[in-house]
């Protein structure tokens, strides 16, 4: 069996990703959430960006897919896919702390 250093395969994973995050986002303006609407259950359905822009649920998911939205991620849970924060620590930036509109 072949001995693989896991930290450089893992280094070239993370290498290879940021580059192509690099190049990405020359060619793609992302934009901030910076508000969000929630329903009566407290769930978020929609969200404005900085420009004003309200997109919905669907629309923001396949944005977000598409690396449009800034400082989100796409994550499959309850056999869905659903939007998140990026996990950075700072709780005031997290969309269930957003402004709402």
């Amino acid at each position: 069996m072949e001995n693989k250093d896991f930290e450089q395969v893992y280094d070239e994973y993370r290498n290879q990703s940021d580059m192509e995050a690099g190049s990405a986002s020359a060619h793609l303006r992302q934009e901030q959430i910076v508000a969000v609407r929630k329903n009566d259950d407290g769930d978020i359905i929609a969200f404005k960006t900085e420009s004003g822009r309200e997109l919905d649920y669907i629309t923001a998911l396949d944005e977000a897919k598409a690396g449009k939205l800034a400082h989100v991620d796409v994550f499959h849970k309850y056999g869905r896919d659903i939007i998140r924060s990026e996990p950075d620590g700072i709780k005031e930036n997290n969309l269930d702390n957003l402004d709402s509109f």
